[in-house]
């Protein structure tokens, strides 16, 4: 019982000038409007208070990145809620690029190794993992196309449904729906990309329907006009999910 209530108790609001600096080293939170900026600022507050934040080897991280990293990573929960952040409890950061070690065993009972270089990684039940420098250069750059933190975040989303296919948690009417407009939009895309032809979202997108809802989410906060250009049908899911882009 106590611990239920303790769950239930409303984190300390992020301080008033810390707030204000997070703001302006977070272009997605200046340009929000007041009562969503709020929002932002609750769910951030909520974020620190309920994840451990850890920094790999001699990269330290002080109470502005911390809320920087909070403020991103609920960027995608300013609609769907503190909800989204159930299910696991803890974000690491490197530095830069992290290398992660792969194997396949394939068909023939041979088994591959290699190693992946990446700026992010979400693991169904564990860490959400994001590349500091990365993360530093999507806020310097906050419209071409990235946002590694939204993208991850995307993923947390996608499996609280315990299945990792490009679909969060949705009323059933609404996932019939999002399931037959990403298919059709994933299908052509990969023909599109399959068949040599210019594609205007990152390739990345083709290589799972899990990827193309992530790095959707990616352009719906970063080029939330050019992913209504090239994906009309999947950007108006994004906008219901998500809300207006900040950069709308």
């Amino acid at each position: 019982m106590f611990e239920f209530l303790r769950r239930l108790r409303r984190p300390a609001a992020i301080d008033d000038a810390l707030w204000r600096d997070t703001v302006a080293a977070v272009p997605w939170a200046q340009a929000l409007d007041a009562p969503r900026r709020e929002r932002l600022r609750e769910l951030s507050a909520r974020f620190l208070h309920e994840k451990t934040i850890s920094a790999i080897g001699e990269f330290e991280l002080g109470d502005l990145q911390r809320a920087q990293l909070a403020a991103l990573c609920c960027l995608p929960l300013l609609e769907f809620g503190a909800e989204g952040l159930r299910g696991w409890s803890q974000l690491i950061v490197y530095p830069d690029a992290f290398r992660v070690g792969r194997t396949h065993l394939d068909a023939a009972g041979v088994l591959h190794e290699w190693e992946d270089e990446l700026i992010g990684e979400s693991w169904e039940a564990g860490p959400l993992i994001l590349s500091w420098a990365d993360v530093a250069a999507d806020c310097a750059d906050p419209r071409a196309g990235f946002c590694v933190a939204a993208h991850e975040m995307a993923h947390k989303l996608d499996a609280l449904d315990g299945a990792l296919d490009g679909t969060p948690p949705l009323p059933r009417p609404w996932q019939r729906e999002w399931a037959r407009h990403f298919q059709s939009a994933y299908d052509a895309f990969i023909e599109a990309v399959d068949s040599g032809c210019e594609v205007a979202i990152d390739p990345y997108a083709g290589e799972a329907p899990e990827e193309f809802f992530a790095v959707a989410t990616e352009y719906h906060f970063s080029d939330p006009r050019l992913l209504r250009e090239a994906m009309p049908e999947v950007a108006d899911h994004l906008r219901r999910l998500y809300g207006e882009s900040p950069f709308a």
